[in-house]
């Protein structure tokens, strides 16, 4: 087992206790590493070609001289019933009515519990000094190649080299 598997185990730790609202827990969580990371990479590269979208060739090479991504997502997050209006509805949505690079909408406060899922585990790598960056665009491709079974998924690729790859980029 590498160290850097070892911080993303680690990082899902975090994630998967890190709080969440009324403690219902949506969080899917995934590490991809080997084979799997160097198509994830290549893929990325692929579908920014694909769809003319900036960028996904930059961080799909940073995937591919990463050591592990972690997943981090939320699948089939019901919102919470507070009709809060946060996320444009003046009553609670009925999420996943929409399918695109994401499914939505979704219920801006499940939203929140990934994000926060999401500084708990990037936290955690930052203390352990693993290098990481947390990536929008890994999400669409990891969805796409069904690496994860969630309707949002961001990722967190790590690395440990005398120099962040993902700094200089």
């Amino acid at each position: 087992m590498s160290q850097m598997h070892i911080v993303a185990e680690l990082m899902s730790l975090a994630a998967r206790t890190a709080p969440k609202g009324r403690g219902d827990d949506f969080i899917a969580i995934e590490i991809v590493e080997g084979h799997d990371l160097r198509a994830l990479g290549q893929k990325m590269i692929e579908f920014g070609e694909r769809t003319g979208k900036d960028l996904f060739d930059r961080d799909g090479n940073n995937v591919i001289h990463s050591a592990a991504v972690l997943l981090i997502g939320i699948n089939e997050a019901e919102p919470l019933g507070l009709n809060c209006g946060a996320c444009g509805s003046e009553r609670c949505i009925k999420p996943n009515t929409y399918d695109g690079e994401f499914s939505g909408p979704q219920c801006a406060l499940r939203m929140l519990d990934l994000g926060i899922a999401i500084g708990s585990a990037v936290k955690t790598a930052s203390m352990l000094n693993a290098d990481n960056r947390i990536m929008y665009r890994i999400g669409p491709v990891a969805r796409e190649m069904g690496l994860m079974d969630a309707d949002v998924i961001i990722g967190i690729p790590v690395s440990a080299t005398g120099k962040s790859i993902y700094f200089d980029r």
